[in-house]
């Protein structure tokens, strides 16, 4: 059963029906999550897709989304290593956290950036950790 424990401004749930498989939001420890089941993984890592979290904060879209979370871990298959990652206990497991941000050449820009411009972020962090490592 899909959770659908809060609601996203219209824009994302606009994106999110139209791009995005199965995803759902929770509420855990006070914190409100979005988790996209099965989100693909470029090629390179340990496995093809995951679960990936993203932490909604209550000011958002406001407020930025800041870093990913994993699971399970996600490890490079030449086995070098990922830097700054940390434990996140969420929804009964152990999320692999990403410790990633935007810089102020990127900042994030209420209303203009959403979960969609978030999740490419997302996806230029997981392809950018080949080209820093």
């Amino acid at each position: 059963m899909v959770r659908r424990e809060f609601l996203l401004p219209e824009e994302d749930m606009d994106f999110l029906s139209k791009y995005m498989g199965e995803w759902e939001t929770i509420i855990s420890s006070g914190q409100q999550w979005i988790i996209f089941n099965d989100y693909p993984v470029p090629k390179g890592y340990n496995v093809p897709k995951i679960r990936l979290a993203l932490r909604i904060d209550r000011g958002y879209p406001s407020s930025q989304i800041d870093m990913a979370y994993f699971f399970p871990p996600l490890a490079r298959a030449d086995n070098k290593p990922i830097g700054a990652l940390a434990n996140q206990p969420l929804d009964g497991k152990v999320f692999q956290r990403w410790s990633r941000h935007r810089t102020p050449q990127n900042p994030w820009r209420p209303g203009l950036d959403n979960l969609e411009t978030h999740l490419l972020l997302v996806e230029h962090w997981m392809k950018r950790e080949f080209n820093i490592r």
